[in-house]
């Protein structure tokens, strides 16, 4: 059985498998990237539940692991040479993942990299400016309701971003064409949260970009998407 004794964050969130992959999530854009890559990549994992309500994302314990206290964060008992290995950003550890299992990535250099941009725009783009946009739209709307810039300026650049996103998914399937990558998985989550999570389907004119609405559909209906965006279940 896995030594998981070096990671503090187990002693607030105590692994009963420590076997196997840990999670500290939420189900939020990007809490649920990871979850749903698992879920694709079929890779046994545990769930554990971090409560923002309860601030436990600034905790001593979560940021022993994630030092700027935010979700996710996971550890693989199983890491690199064999040893356990404590990983935070959703991008980092989407790539961690495909590059331990082969999958989620071209195996070619060229797609490889290729992909990796384009995780990166969604982890420089999509992800801080829809984030923005859903935090003047919809929680701090009565704080700036005299003053429409703030609203304006991250609707407008989120629509630009769809824009862009629109043009390369033109006549593609998945993001790198034929193959579903992390470049979907960490794309689809904020994309669709800016609709689940902030109401802004109408505002930012989705059906403007029939490319990103198609493919959307597509993410969310493979079934491993069905199953992640549920992950981890808030405890009763």
């Amino acid at each position: 059985m896995a030594d998981l004794s070096a990671f503090p964050i187990t002693t607030r969130w105590p692994a009963k498998n420590p076997d196997i992959i840990q999670l500290y999530s939420l189900q939020t854009p990007n809490g649920v990237k990871v979850s749903v890559a698992l879920e694709e990549l079929g890779l046994a994992y545990e769930p554990h539940y971090v409560s923002f309500a309860a601030n436990e994302q600034k905790s001593p314990e979560f940021e022993s692991l994630n030092p700027n206290g935010r979700i996710p964060a996971i550890i693989d008992p199983n890491g690199p040479d064999g040893k356990p290995i404590g990983l935070f950003e959703s991008g980092a550890i989407l790539l961690y993942l495909a590059e331990k299992t082969g999958k989620l990535i071209p195996a070619d250099a060229a797609g490889r990299y290729e992909t990796i941009q384009w995780v990166f725009f969604q982890m420089a783009g999509i992800g801080p400016m829809f984030g923005q946009f859903g935090h003047f739209h919809k929680f701090a709307a009565d704080k700036v309701a005299n003053n429409s810039y703030p609203v304006e300026r991250y609707r407008d650049e989120s629509k630009r971003l769809l824009g862009v996103l629109d043009d390369r998914l033109k006549g593609r399937q998945w993001i790198m064409g034929d193959q579903y990558t992390i470049a979907d998985i960490t794309t689809f989550t904020w994309v669709r949260g800016a609709d689940i999570f902030y109401g802004g389907r109408e505002v930012l004119e989705y059906a403007k970009f029939p490319a990103v609405s198609d493919w959307l559909e597509r993410c969310i209906a493979r079934p491993a998407s069905a199953r992640g965006l549920n992950i981890p279940v808030k405890p009763e």
